[in-house]
Order: C-alpha cells, then sequence, then structure tokens
C-alpha cells in the first residue's frame, strides 16, 4: 500500500473505545421509556450502523417507528452532553497517527456516528492530526453508502485510489467497497475476526502497530 497517501478512519471500535459511552446513552433512553437496560455486550453488535438502526434493535421487538422517532432525540440530546465522560483513543491509536502525519498522509474520520458528536470528539483527541471529520447528518447518504467518504476525499483534495479505509465492521468493510477504497480491518473494535472473514474481510490488523506495517508494505 505504499502508492497511498490518505487514510479514511471510522470513529468508534476503530480509534475510540466509545462503548461505555454509547451503553450508558442506550440505558438512558431505554429507562426514559420503561424499555429494559441492556449490557455493553448486548449492545456491541448494535453500533456501527446509525443510532436508528441500533435502537431499533435493541428496544423490545415491535417498538412503533413513531415511538422511536421519539427516542432519537433523547438519545442525542444526552450523548452530546456525555460523549466525553469515558471515551479514549485506543491504546496505539495517537502514536500511529503522529507517525502517519509526519510521513505526509492526510487523514480524516468518517463515522455513523451524529456530525456534532464526530467534530466535538476529532477536536477534543484528533484535530493535531485529522483535517475533516464527517458524522451521520441531513443531506448526505450515511455509510455504507459512499457518499460521507467521498466528501472526505473531495476535501482532502485526494483520489480514491489514493486512500485505505480503516474500520471494525461490516459497515466499514461496506464502505470501503462502495467507495472504491482498499480496506483494513482492526480486530479490537466491535466485531469478532470469525464474522468479519463471513462478510468478506482479508486484511485485519490486531494492532495500530499492523496497521502502520500494512501502510508500508
Amino acid at each position: 500500500m505504499k502508492t497511498k497517501n490518505t487514510v479514511i478512519f471510522d470513529m468508534d471500535g476503530t480509534i475510540l473505545d466509545t462503548l461505555e459511552d454509547l451503553t450508558i446513552a442506550m440505558n438512558h433512553v431505554m429507562s426514559e421509556f420503561d424499555f429494559d437496560k441492556r449490557t455493553k455486550a448486548e449492545y456491541r453488535h448494535a453500533f456501527g450502523n446509525g443510532i436508528r438502526y441500533a435502537i431499533e434493535q435493541t428496544a423490545p421487538k415491535g417498538t412503533p417507528k413513531e415511538v422511536i422517532d421519539r427516542m432519537l432525540p433523547i438519545f442525542r440530546a444526552y450523548y452530546d452532553a456525555h460523549c466525553l465522560d469515558n471515551t479514549r483513543p485506543y491504546d496505539g491509536i495517537l502514536p500511529l497517527m503522529k507517525k502517519l502525519k509526519e510521513d505526509g498522509y492526510k487523514m480524516a474520520i468518517v463515522s455513523n456516528k451524529i456530525d456534532s458528536a464526530v467534530k466535538e470528539l476529532n477536536l477534543r483527541f484528533f484535530s493535531e492530526y485529522v483535517d475533516v471529520a464527517i458524522g451521520e447528518r441531513t443531506g448526505i447518504k450515511r455509510k455504507p453508502a459512499p457518499d460521507t467518504v467521498i466528501e472526505a476525499l473531495r476535501e482532502l483534495g485526494s483520489k480514491a485510489e489514493e486512500a485505505v479505509y480503516i474500520g471494525d465492521s461490516e459497515v466499514d468493510f461496506e464502505t470501503a467497497k462502495n467507495s472504491g477504497l482498499d480496506c483494513i480491518t482492526v480486530l479490537w473494535g466491535f466485531r469478532d475476526k470469525e464474522y468479519l472473514e463471513k462478510i468478506g474481510a482479508d486484511t485485519f490488523a490486531d494492532t495500530p502497530e499492523v496497521v502502520y506495517e500494512l501502510l508500508h508494505s
């Protein structure tokens, strides 16, 4: 991948360990509607495809659409206020970004997380290295559609053939494929390797150091 000069990162489960704060926010919403709370392990596989999807997957079966519609703004308000409570970069991510920056790579974050939270978290943790951060917002299709990746490439001044997408889920793998990007799938996130192999992922990294090695191979 030595011909690449651009890296686009997923956020949750890839560069940030957000599961604790996502779980607390989801359980806040569930309690507001007198629904059962769930554990981090139970929520883990619901995240990655937008908050509506996560709520639909974890609310009681048959919850009406209009109730889901009411749950969404409650989640967004709570999570916007608490997205920094327990969230931290995974070990090795900041050194990886530092080395990539020194090597001349351009970097972006593209996530299905709420756009305001993506920008706030990028500002807090990664703004020294990452120039573009895009989340879910009105008017642009979310992953696995290629639209947010295309927008990130446009803002960075990069082409698809120059870029690599790094993520942890089936959504990220499909996003890379739909965008015409090579993909590195990390194994410390929200999905396990057996599942990722089943959906077709074939280039894996179990540490950020391996990501660096793959980018320079």
